[in-house]
């Protein structure tokens, strides 16, 4: 079997880790399996629907390195729908109802009052021909909803085993609206059958969903693809995930808060399974451990503190020649020398540039006893200066003052850089150099 999968969002708003998760998982399975990965627009909401968040998706997936092999776009196949929708007509497995919505819902109210599970009462399948065209000469439009077949429904799901949908608790899904405009279900059916996809992996929240498409997609004379549905992704607070609530967690305002896309891509991959959130280099290391299998049942939290961790600990893990030229798009490439010193200090990349401030100058030194700072600037060695200088500089000053331990080095730290923290001092004060420490412990901003 080749594997084809895909992800399919619906341009109506901006993505946010739940919905980038979901193309994380399909890329990352088609990765490993040597397969294919499509990118699919799922755009028939046209009242929703633009083209500015149709450019921001494939923004966010580029950022990432999520890059698809495949691409389509709903829009582009309503004849493909219209083709499906005859056939399923002509087999008597999509009919034409003719409530109203207020109706709909006052035949819910009634049954959830009688203690009645609220399933659609198939009341339009009694319709005479006469009484169809009534309805139309009322100006009434019909909307059309899928017979389910009182069958077995069941498919073997790779995170939660053989799943069964009782068809009998469902009411028949409307496909089509009064308008003509298809609704998500039987377009994405025809998609999956037309494009081949193997494997549909999305949110458990899709299990009940799946047992309408498996009867559609075999309606259709197709066999349905294997399914995983994996946990959903929950706010710290433990509500769902919203476009429109979480713009926090959109993938633009991640971005711009400069977060890693391989440190979100690490996290999101092993959030919700006992494997370890260990940051990755490429994406291709990410596939090669990702294990579908692996993802739980139980409904997970994302903590933006997790990000955080993630975060700093792959800027922690990257080689000089892996930032180099974005060192240099920011004018802080210092060197080798530069870059191993400051980034055990880096939680964001951009937090280089306070580092290379630091060095270069101005900065605005701290300097609590004149007296302390002038005696530590009159012991400065001569350069070149190395590792083993600081050690040689402070037990010179320790020596000549007495001080110890933090009364010896938060003074010189907070003279040398302003700061009461940041990369060790034996690296940094190198990077410094002579004539810049000795303005500082001055007092001068150099």
């Amino acid at each position: 079997m080749k594997v084809t999968v895909r992800f399919a969002p619906s341009p109506t708003g901006h993505l946010h880790v739940g919905n980038i998760r979901a193309a994380l998982f399909n890329y990352l399975f088609a990765r490993r399996e040597g397969g294919r990965f499509l990118l699919r627009l799922d755009d028939t909401d046209q009242d929703r629907s633009t083209e500015e968040y149709a450019r921001g998706i494939e923004t966010d997936l580029a950022w990432l390195g999520l890059h698809h092999d495949l691409f389509a776009k709903q829009s582009d196949r309503i004849a493909e729908y219209e083709a499906a929708a005859e056939k399923l007509k002509a087999a008597g497995r999509l009919y034409p109802c003719y409530e109203t919505a207020g109706e709909l819902d006052r035949k819910r109210k009634r049954q959830l009052a009688q203690k009645k599970p609220p399933v659609y009462d198939r009341a339009a399948l009694d319709l005479t021909d006469e009484e169809k065209r009534a309805f139309e000469a009322e100006g009434r439009r019909p909307h059309w909803r899928f017979k389910l077949a009182n069958e077995d429904t069941s498919f073997d799901d790779i995170i939660h085993g053989p799943t069964r949908i009782d068809p009998n608790s469902l009411s028949d899904p409307v496909l089509i609206r009064e308008d003509g405009r298809f609704l998500y279900t039987l377009p994405s059916v025809v998609d999956d059958i037309d494009f081949d996809i193997s494997h549909v992996i999305r949110g458990s929240d899709h299990v009940t969903n799946t047992g309408v498409q498996v009867q559609i997609t075999r309606a259709l004379g197709a066999t349905p693809p294997i399914y995983a549905h994996y946990s959903l992704l929950l706010s710290v607070e433990g509500r769902p995930l919203s476009k429109r609530e979480d713009a926090d967690f959109s993938l633009r305002a991640l971005r711009d808060a400069g977060y890693e896309p391989m440190a979100l891509n690490a996290l999101l991959a092993r959030l919700g399974t006992s494997d370890a959130i260990e940051p990755k280099l490429t994406l291709e290391e990410l596939a090669t451990g990702f294990d579908i299998t692996h993802l739980g049942r139980a409904d997970i939290r994302f903590d933006p503190a997790d990000l955080d961790k993630a975060n700093a600990a792959f800027l922690h893990m990257l080689p000089y020649e892996a930032v180099q030229r974005r060192l240099a798009d920011v004018n802080c490439d210092l060197g080798g020398a530069f870059w191993e010193t400051v980034k055990p200090n880096l939680a964001r990349f951009r937090d280089v540039e306070l580092w290379a401030r630091v060095i270069n100058g101005p900065v605005e030194p701290a300097i609590e006893d004149a007296a302390f700072a002038a005696e530590a600037a009159s012991l400065l060695p001569p350069e070149p200066w190395g590792p083993d200088t600081w050690s040689v500089w402070t037990n010179a000053v320790k020596a000549r003052t007495g001080a110890k331990g933090k009364a010896l080095f938060m003074p010189l730290r907070l003279a040398l850089t302003g700061l009461e923290h940041g990369p060790e001092l034996k690296n940094l004060l190198p990077l410094i150099g002579r004539k810049r420490a000795e303005a500082r412990l001055s007092g001068s901003s150099l």
